[in-house]
């Protein structure tokens, strides 16, 4: 069973800075992609930013030039860089692992942003 362990989430002020990581068990041959989810309350499930396989990334237009994403495939490991970090963004982010086989997610981690 393939596991996902994030880490990173926390509390800061409007402005500030966080960075989230998230380790995945999946072998780094059957990865499609990795890429952090995010979900507000009362909202639904939205993508944040996504790097496949051959290193090409996507971003939410709410989050280009802020967050940037990257990944350590020796270690199955994204991350993802979160400055000028807005009120709007808080919500419980999500990793995501693609597999040519599967879909997998993390528990999620609480991201607050203060005004």
């Amino acid at each position: 069973q393939v596991q996902l362990v994030e880490s990173g989430g926390g509390l800061v002020q409007a402005g500030g800075s966080l960075t989230l990581s998230c380790v995945t068990s999946a072998s780094i041959f059957s990865i499609k992609t990795m890429g952090w989810y995010r979900q507000a309350p009362g909202k639904q499930r939205e993508l944040v930013a996504a790097i496949a396989r051959d290193g090409s990334t996507s971003y939410a237009d709410s989050v280009k030039g802020r967050f940037t994403i990257s990944r350590t495939n020796a270690k199955n490991t994204v991350y993802l860089q979160m400055n000028s970090l807005k009120p709007e963004d808080t919500a419980v982010y999500y990793c995501n692992t693609q597999t040519w086989y599967d879909d997998y997610w993390g528990q999620g981690t609480q991201v607050t942003i203060s005004s």
